[in-house]
Order: C-alpha cells, then structure tokens, then sequence
C-alpha cells in the first residue's frame, strides 16, 4: 500500500475513534445531566431532540457539501461543529440552562451527521486505491471509541466528577486526535467532476442515484442492519432490566458486550471477507442477529438472553460498512451512492428506535423487537447485492501484483 495512502488510512482510524469517543462520553452522562438540568424524563426527551435534529440537518446536506467541497472541508467543518457542540453542552451543564444543552446537542449532531458521510465517503475511497477491505475496521474504530468513551464515563460517574468537568476535558483530546489526523486527508475527494454537473437539459449525465435498483436494495440491507445496531444502543439495557428482570449494573454490563461485540466483529471483518466474500458475510452476519434477537425475544432465561446479546453484537457489526463499500462501487457517481445509502443507514439508526419505543411502550419492549428481527432476516435474502464486479476486479488485482499483507494494513 503507499505511504500516503497508509498516512490517510490511520487518519480516518482517528476520526473514526474520535466520533465513538464523543459520543459515548456524553451518552454515558445523560442521567447526570439530567439532574442537572432538573427535568422530568419527558423534558429530557425535548432535550435529546436537539441531538436528532441536528443529525438529521447534517446527513441531509453532507452529500451536497461533499460534491461541493470534497471530503477534507467537510470533515474538517464537522469534526469542528462536533467539538463545539461539546463544549456548548458543556457550558449549558455548568449553568444548567435547558436551552443550551439543546443547542449544544444540536450542533454536535449536526457535526456529526456531516462529517461521519464524509469521512465514509473518504473510506470507501480509500479501499478503492488500496485495493483492500478497509470501512469495517474504520467503523470499528468507532466501535472502540463507544467502549473507551463509556469506560471513562461510567468511572467518572463512579468517581463522582462532575458531568461538565468530564465534557470539558473531552474537548481538547477530541480536537488533539483531529489535527494528528487531518493533513493526512487530501483535498478534493468526492468533489463533483465538470462532466457530472447538469446538462443544457438540467439532468446530470449519471442517471439519479436513487433509481438504481441496485443500489436501493443496498439501502435496504443497511437499514436492516441499522436498525439492529440502533435499536441495541437506545433499548437494550432497558429491554434487560424491563423485559428479563436484570438490575440496573447487570443491564449495563450486558450492553458493554454488545459494544465489545460489535467492536470484535468489524476488527475481525477482513478477515472473513477476504476468504467467504461479502454475499457470505453478509448472510452469516444476518442469522447471527437473527439468532441473538430471537432468544432475547423468546428466552425466559436472563442469562441465556444476556449471552444472546453477543451473537446480535456481532450480526450487527458489519452490515453498515459492508453496504457503503459496496454502494461506493456500484455505478458512477459513488459520491452521491455512498452518502445516499449513509443517509438510509443514519435514518434508520436515529429515526427506528424512538419508533420501536412508541411500539414497546403498546405491546412490551420484547415483542416490539420482533419488527427488528424481521428486519434482519430480510437482509440474510437481499444479501447478494453487496456484491460488485469492481470489487472482485480490485482482489484480482492485489493478488496479481502480490502485494503483501503487513500488520500495518491490517
């Protein structure tokens, strides 16, 4: 691999675990900043909608911005507004002020929704030159940011510092890991080429992305497995504690090996891909989450249902990266591809569960999951569109060359 291709590639690695990091360190802190604050659960709940908002405003335009202003920008102003947001969020837990924890939320989410399609985007490039698997390892760097971020938090909680000083001091660290990465980042990937921009008849000379059948069972495929990676970090401790009579520690500690889970199975995703190929992957992680889903779903015993949660950790684990590399190398225009399935991908996350807790809070949250095991089980049949001739060109093509495998492109 070049050199600057490997500089770039431990780049995203730190943006990657700078994202899981963020957001972990202010979720594990939520009960302390809403008592903070001093607001009934439903307040809280117009509170996090700052963060949704946000999120949202900035998946929707980061295809845009990318087109517009290539990856590094973007990254650049997002990881930015992601840092500020913190510190906003920060200030207002200080001051306990409602309104600026809410605005703080909303510009972290907005950082955030911007800079995680630009940086997937910049990884799918990456895996292009390269030539080999690389978007499961980065979002399992994010994985490990979710397990370092919590550990911290749940130990600040333990330590009794206050939730502003712990937000404070991830600030400086999160804007220390982005200036070690960011000149690894070239300018202009993913920006628009002239031949791309509209014609005299205003259509773009690649047909609209979203009528590719392809690429919209692609989208399909990350939705599923979206929501199953969603629907676990929103509700399953709640889902041991309510649904499986687990207490407080126990649902917790049930949730951190999900996240272990997940963080294993993107480390370990190379691994398989290279020798089964994505269709085969794609299905086994699918009936992994199936079979974790279903005995949480179905089992009375709160210890096999724990031990489930692992198997639907690592079903999850690569369907989000596996889409994007493959909606990267499904047709011209992977700028647009990449961002359209990240967008379908992010909205399933953000928008499912809150959907799947007006379900469970009708029906139960057990039975509520059903919808996401259907979900699931449909990706193990659509799974077939994950495979792209460029792809298998590329592997042709690493092999040709014999290009060894070091530890460093691991």
């Amino acid at each position: 691999m070049d050199q600057a291709v490997r500089r770039r590639r431990h780049a995203l690695f730190l943006l990657f675990l700078l994202a899981g990091i963020a957001m972990s360190s202010w979720v594990t802190r939520t009960p302390a900043i809403r008592d903070r604050l001093d607001v009934s659960t439903a307040q809280m709940g117009l509170v996090l909608f700052g963060l949704s908002l946000g999120s949202m405003v900035g998946i929707s335009l980061s295809g845009r911005l990318v087109s517009g202003f290539g990856t590094r920008r973007v990254i650049a102003w997002g990881t930015w507004l992601l840092i500020a947001g913190m510190a906003v969020i920060s200030v207002g837990s200080l001051a306990a002020s409602t309104a600026v924890v809410a605005a703080g939320l909303c510009a972290f989410g907005a950082g955030l929704g911007v800079g995680d399609v630009a940086v997937n985007v910049d990884g799918a490039d990456v895996e292009r030159l390269s030539g080999r698997t690389t978007l499961p390892a980065l979002h399992g760097f994010f994985s490990l940011g979710t397990v370092v971020g919590a550990g911290a938090g749940i130990a600040a909680t333990a330590a009794g510092v206050p939730v502003q000083w712990h937000l404070a001091a991830v600030v400086p660290l999160a804007a220390g890991l982005y200036l070690c990465s960011v000149r690894a980042i070239p300018a202009g990937t993913g920006r628009a080429l002239p031949d791309e921009s509209p014609g005299a008849d205003g259509e773009r000379r690649h047909p609209a992305v979203w009528k590719d059948g392809k690429l919209l069972l692609i989208g399909a495929i990350v939705m599923a497995m979206a929501l199953a990676e969603g629907s676990a970090n929103d509700w399953l401790p709640l889902l041991m504690v309510d649904g499986h009579g687990m207490d407080a520690t126990a649902g917790s500690l049930v949730y951190a090996g999900f996240a272990a889970a997940m963080t294993l199975g993107r480390f370990s995703g190379t691994f398989f891909l290279n020798r089964f190929g994505r269709t085969t992957v794609v299905r086994a992680s699918a009936a992994s989450g199936a079979l974790g889903l279903l005995l949480v779903i179905v089992s009375d015993n709160a210890v096999l249902a724990g031990a489930a949660v692992l198997l639907w950790g690592l079903g999850a684990s690569l369907g989000f990266p596996l889409a994007l590399s493959a909606a990267g190398e499904s047709g011209p225009d992977s700028t647009a591809r990449v961002s359209l399935v990240a967008v379908i991908g992010y909205v399933a996350f953000l928008v499912g569960p809150p959907g799947l807790g007006f379900l469970g809070d009708h029906i139960g949250l057990r039975p509520a999951m059903l919808v996401v095991l259907a979900c699931v089980g449909c990706a193990a049949f659509l799974a077939p569109a994950v495979e792209t001739r460029p792809r298998v060109a590329a592997a042709v093509s690493a092999r040709e060359t014999d290009t060894p495998a070091t530890a460093d492109d691991a």
